[in-house]
């Protein structure tokens, strides 16, 4: 049952989900502090940025604003720090400034088509 546990553990899915899971909070943390930075700028320009209190013919919409527009600084704190780099990397790539990984040599895929072989007897 260890023995399970401990391959489980080190496949390599498993490995990686949990350093998306590490990189990806970190990266939440650096993404609010984008928002509160923003928030605070639209509270120097007009005033507070929680719109909470505001309830235009008695329907309580503040909240739901203030969700809303920090959903839109998040998504654009997304795109310009994720997709923008990555846009700009893939079009690198396609002109050739970066080399593509280097496909596996024969040696290699010969080898993997005896691994394949093996472990179908």
């Amino acid at each position: 049952m260890i023995k399970g546990f401990k391959d489980f553990l080190m496949r390599g899915n498993v490995v990686d989900l949990a350093v998306a899971v590490v990189i990806g909070t970190a990266f939440a943390k650096v993404v609010e502090a984008f928002v509160v930075i923003i928030m605070d700028l639209i509270g120097k320009v007009g005033g507070t940025p929680d719109f909470s209190e505001w309830n235009p013919g008695g329907v309580s919409v503040g909240g739901f604003l203030t969700q809303l527009i920090a959903f839109i600084i998040v998504a654009f704190a997304v795109y310009l720090l994720v997709v923008v780099p990555m846009n700009r990397l893939a079009e690198r790539r396609k002109r050739g400034e970066e080399p593509e990984p280097e496909a596996p040599s024969e040696e290699v895929i010969l080898l993997t088509e005896i691994r394949d072989a093996l472990r179908v007897r």
